[in-house]
């Protein structure tokens, strides 16, 4: 009875902390990892890390001073290969970086192209390696698919326009830095969480002391529940047209206080000077190109050609382009390709045709065409993140509803500024009152009462 009673006390709460544990590998990754996967992960690098260089070809001949010193001070005789040096290891809730500074004859390249068999040697998700600066790398292991539940880190960098958007495979944030990537083309078929980027971004400039313009030619079934934070919204191509007509205005306007002053961009303006950022947001840039006459195609030119003068130019007037679409190609029209040269960043979501995937990544990263066309229909909101520096990684928005985009945009609706040149497309609020006590109207007012 006795060893019954004590198998009792002690089985049964080891049981407890073994389903606990498989409850949170499976519900609480992070839990998981920190209680068990950091401490395994991180013995199992310690003890295997020599070996697992040396068979990953990370190793070089050591120098004639060392194995001098090896041979007549250490008096052995056999002189091991000398791997990368651990300069440091931290680890996260998410995984575990280690920073290496990499001896001579080995490259970045070489610990990169090593890094699917460093993975499955050390036992974790993903490794993912950043050049940090001339002879160090940082190896950056997750030890879960951190794309499959969203969670943005607490800490992101910031800036005056940086918005946190996504969360990348290696557990750090995709922040958009307009002041860095001043134009970015997003590119997704329906169902594909592109969508779901764009609320992200909204909700995530709205907080922030800048213009939204809104193009929507889908009647603004999109954009329209933002226009309490829009300075102006166009909802058909006729008005796309003379919006963007009234921002290339504006830009030249800009750049007319900008030669006065002597300024290189309105960041170099004193403050009481320099005019509101404008960030730019044309949800299907497809709707501009398709023309069905001939007075249509006159003006589709005259809209594609301000869009790719906006492109060249507005960066330093603070007037900056998101271009989104399903579809993007050259046989969209004359100046689909000079328009995509002009947008730096990059962020295509799954699509359905190979060219789409070309247009968006295959000129600035041809491998990772590849990783678009592999983007599974069941992981809505995963897309391949670029620039033209060549770089890629792959990317998740959290889950944001329109809805919950909406209530962010009615909440900084005071940040909302008045650009005048863009006042006749300020959109219409309706704001709902109550009539002799109990019957609801919606009585239209403008934005800027």
């Amino acid at each position: 009875m006795t060893d019954l009673s004590t198998l009792w006390e002690v089985g049964l709460p080891l049981a407890g902390a073994g389903g606990g544990l498989g409850y949170a590998k499976v519900r609480a990754p992070r839990v998981y990892w920190s209680l068990v996967g950091l401490p395994v992960a991180g013995v199992r690098f310690a003890a295997t890390y020599r070996s697992t260089m040396d068979v990953c070809g990370l190793t070089v001949q050591p120098s004639r001073l060392r194995a001098f010193m090896v041979r007549n001070i250490a008096r052995r005789t056999d002189v091991q290969p000398v791997p990368p040096k651990v300069r440091r290891v931290r680890g996260s809730s998410t995984g575990m970086r280690v920073t290496l500074r990499l001896p001579a004859s080995l490259e970045p390249a070489d610990v990169m192209a090593a890094s699917e068999r460093l993975r499955h040697a050390w036992g974790v998700h993903s490794v993912n390696v950043m050049e940090t600066k001339p002879g160090f790398v940082e190896l950056r292991m997750t030890g879960y698919d951190v794309l499959r539940r969203v969670t943005l880190p607490r800490r992101v960098p910031a800036g005056s326009m940086a918005v946190p958007v996504a969360l990348r495979e290696d557990g750090t944030a995709f922040v958009r830095d307009y002041l860095k990537v001043p134009h970015a083309l997003t590119l997704g078929a329906n169902q594909s969480g592109k969508s779901m980027y764009q609320r992200n971004l909204i909700a995530g400039l709205a907080r922030l002391p800048v213009a939204l313009v809104g193009i929507d030619c889908k009647r603004g079934v999109e954009q329209r529940g933002y226009a309490p934070r829009l300075s102006a919204l166009a909802i058909t191509p006729e008005e796309a047209d003379g919006l963007l007509e009234a921002l290339v205005g504006e830009m030249e306007s800009r750049f007319d206080l900008l030669s006065e002053q002597g300024a290189a961009d309105i960041w170099a303006l004193p403050e009481v000077l320099r005019p509101v950022p404008v960030v730019v947001l044309v949800d299907e840039v497809a709707e501009l190109f398709l023309v069905a006459t001939k007075k249509e195609e006159e003006r589709r030119d005259r809209m594609v050609t301000q869009l790719i003068r906006l492109g060249q130019m507005a960066r330093a007037a603070g007037i900056f382009l998101e271009v989104c679409g399903q579809r993007f190609g050259s046989d969209l029209g004359k100046g689909a390709t000079a328009l995509r040269a002009q947008l730096t960043g990059r962020v295509v979501h799954r699509v359905n045709d190979k060219q789409t995937a070309e247009m968006g990544v295959g000129d600035i990263a041809p491998d990772a065409v590849v990783t678009v066309l592999t983007i599974p229909p069941d992981r809505p909101g995963v897309a391949v993140a670029g620039d033209t520096s060549g770089g890629w990684s792959r990317i998740r928005t959290p889950e944001l509803s329109s809805a919950e985009a909406a209530a962010i945009c009615v909440e900084y609706a005071h940040l909302t500024p008045a650009v005048p040149r863009l006042a006749p497309y300020r959109p219409v609020v309706r704001v709902p009152v109550e009539v002799h006590g109990s019957i609801p109207l919606v009585k239209p007012i403008p934005a800027t009462d």
